[in-house]
């Protein structure tokens, strides 16, 4: 069977699944998510062993170690996507529930209910756990998905898809409601952009390379991210050990994510010592600064930053750093250069935070916490499916609620329109 076979079945055999939804109540959905956290146990070495091997080609491959450092599977990694399906099994189940009816002045009572997306498409790169955060979000939330990872990580994904195939069949739902594209073969992707009347949505995650071709080429709507520029802005207000610990956290916790700090704003009032102190730690841990002319006074041996430097979403241990002069620079900056992901300030005045929150436009905004906070899981959403950075229909981190939409629910005692 050819490529493009092989999606079209897919897409039908999705299509198909996600029509028989609305049978499932939330003890059966909840069965699910429990048998898949149980498999990830029982087949425990078969996934480590796949994903040594992909570990093994991408090195091969000379891949990026940011990409790297998201692809490899551990117990750590694995027992936090078995909690992800545990937060998810605890999240009250909304769908098919209608709100109370509001009658009308016409005799009518219009309600509204929560119903699933239906079809979503979802294409990824590098990390395996979205396999399982995506099935298992899908499933809750009623929806069908299609799942294509990348070729980087197919012996990962096929090895925990064994894992979701069993738990569908052994609960008696239907079988292809989660599907993986087992072909590395990239026609496959742009012929499952083409299938506008089987999906209903596609969701794309990776680098800006691979979400700008899938908008590019897709005919389906997306819910995307391009870029994760995020900033942290310590102003002249801030407590000064609160502004270390959370810019290093921020940048360092861990260097390849999209929640990473990327650029670091100061207010030039901020204390010299203190500054100090952040470019120290920052040179202790490795982390190579590119800073401005203002910074470049402070400590001569840092690299002086580029204009494209405020742009860049690095994955990797570099940052920019910047000194403002206010506030109002902070948030200029910001708009100019970010790419609406997640943006933190670390203040003390409650005036400065209030217009923060108010003129940075982002879909997290995070005060006196850390960016790394920015995620489905640490926002009790369970996991997520993606963070949006889009203005339409969801923002943020995607989780349950956002899988799903409204439709009217309108009743009467056989009422006719005059």
């Amino acid at each position: 069977m050819d490529i493009k076979k092989k999606i079209d079945k897919l897409c039908e055999q999705s299509l198909s699944a996600s029509s028989c939804s609305g049978k499932y109540d939330s003890k059966i959905k909840n069965s699910v998510l429990k048998s898949m956290s149980d498999n990830l146990d029982i087949n425990f070495n078969n996934i480590i062993k796949n994903n040594l091997i992909d570990v093994r080609n991408a090195g091969k491959k000379k891949l990026k170690d940011s990409m790297i450092d998201r692809l490899i599977l551990n117990k750590e990694r694995i027992l936090s996507m078995q909690d992800g399906l545990q937060q998810i099994i605890k999240i009250p189940d909304t769908l098919y529930k209608t709100t109370k009816g509001v009658r009308q002045s016409n005799g009518i009572t219009v309600s509204q209910m929560r119903v699933p997306l239906g079809v979503i498409g979802m294409i990824y790169e590098s990390r395996p756990n979205v396999t399982i955060d995506s099935a298992g979000l899908c499933i809750k939330s009623g929806n069908s998905v299609i799942l294509r990872g990348g070729s980087e990580s197919i012996n990962s994904n096929k090895a925990l898809m064994i894992c979701i195939t069993k738990a569908l069949k052994d609960n008696g739902i239907h079988q292809h409601m989660v599907q993986l594209v087992g072909t590395t073969d990239r026609s496959a992707v742009t012929h499952l952009l083409s299938k506008n009347e089987h999906i209903d949505v596609i969701i794309p995650r990776g680098g800006k390379g691979l979400i700008e071709k899938i908008v590019s080429c897709s005919k389906i709507p997306t819910i995307k991210h391009l870029d994760g520029n995020c900033h942290v802005y310590i102003d002249e207000t801030a407590d000064a050990n609160k502004a270390v610990k959370i810019s290093l956290n921020s940048k360092t916790q861990r260097y390849g994510v999209c929640n990473a700090m990327e650029t670091l704003l100061i207010h030039k009032k901020f204390s010299k010592k203190h500054i100090i102190k952040i470019l120290n730690e920052y040179s202790d841990k490795g982390v190579e600064i590119r800073g401005c002319k203002n910074l470049k006074k402070i400590r001569k041996n840092i690299i002086l930053a580029k204009t494209n430097d405020w742009f860049e979403e690095y994955l990797s241990p570099i940052i920019a750093i910047k000194i403002v002069n206010s506030l109002d620079d902070a948030i200029k900056h910001i708009g100019k250069y970010g790419s609406l992901h997640t943006d933190a300030i670390v203040a003390s005045d409650k005036d400065v935070i209030e217009k923060f929150k108010r003129l940075v436009n982002s879909s997290s905004v995070m005060i006196n916490t850390s960016t790394r906070f920015a995620d489905g899981y640490e926002y009790g959403l369970g996991a997520e499916i993606g963070i949006s950075t889009d203005k339409l229909h969801v923002r943020g981190p995607v989780g349950l609620e956002g899988l799903t939409n409204l439709k009217y629910i309108v009743s009467s005692q056989g009422k006719l329109r005059n």
